[in-house]
């Protein structure tokens, strides 16, 4: 299985923020929407990944509040990235390697979504689902013991 199989079922919906934009108005954006992460993008080029991580850091140094910090102070400015191609196993690899709970998707130099390890997570355990019920049709139709031997 490839990310690109992950991004088909997963839909094509994309948060963006800008790193000059307000972290109270990013941090509103990922509540709002119910998501952990917003790709950075500045000139239409990935330049960062914020996510919760990120926030929770600004939030402690701050004494309990993002105050008028902006995305740039928080932000990953070197997500770890994958393409449609990358294989299955490899973004578990990746993702548990860097810690990354959150992986923008890159074409070349565009972006084309984001894999969460939920996303992952999510589809190693229908693919295995799926070799099961194959593994158990297939041992339901094993020629019995009699009848090989006849």
């Amino acid at each position: 299985m490839k990310v690109s199989d992950i991004l088909r079922v997963k839909g094509n919906t994309l948060y963006t923020v800008t790193p000059d934009e307000p972290l109270a108005r990013a941090v509103a954006t990922m509540a709002d929407k119910d998501i952990g992460s917003l790709v950075v993008m500045e000139h239409g080029e990935l330049v960062g990944m914020l996510t919760f991580r990120e926030v929770i850091g600004v939030v402690a140094q701050n004494g309990g509040s993002v105050g008028d910090a902006l995305v740039r102070r928080a932000m990953d400015d070197h997500p770890v990235t994958c393409t449609p191609a990358t294989e299955l196993d490899e973004i578990r690899r990746m993702m548990l390697e860097r810690h990354a709970r959150y992986m923008p998707v890159m074409d070349q130099r565009m972006l084309m979504g984001v894999v969460s390890f939920y996303d992952v997570a999510k589809a190693v355990v229908e693919s295995q689902n799926f070799e099961n019920k194959m593994l158990k049709a297939y041992i339901r139709d094993w020629p019995g013991g009699d009848e090989a031997s006849s």
